[in-house]
């Protein structure tokens, strides 16, 4: 797995995507990152308010932003990013 490169995912913290659901999306990225075993290639960590917070919850995932993230997207999202 060396020659596989570092996924790098955001999540927003700021209190508007939280009370729009980031609290399930954040559950769901690290049930995500448990299950499939990619924790040696990812760094998944917290970022202050992305803007527009009327887009939210948000996430970015190797410089990729997705807006409205909702529970059922994430796999998608996710699976996207790592191969799967």
């Amino acid at each position: 797995m060396n020659d596989l490169k570092k996924i790098e995912i955001k999540i927003c913290l700021g209190s508007s995507c939280f009370s729009r659901g980031n609290r399930i999306i954040l559950q769901e990225i690290n049930s995500y990152i448990e299950t499939k075993r990619v924790k040696d290639r990812v760094f998944f960590h917290g970022a202050h308010c992305f803007g527009d917070c009327n887009d939210g919850p948000k996430i970015e995932v190797n410089g990729k932003l997705y807006c409205k993230v909702t529970s059922s997207m994430v796999l998608d999202i996710l699976n996207e990013a790592f191969g799967f």
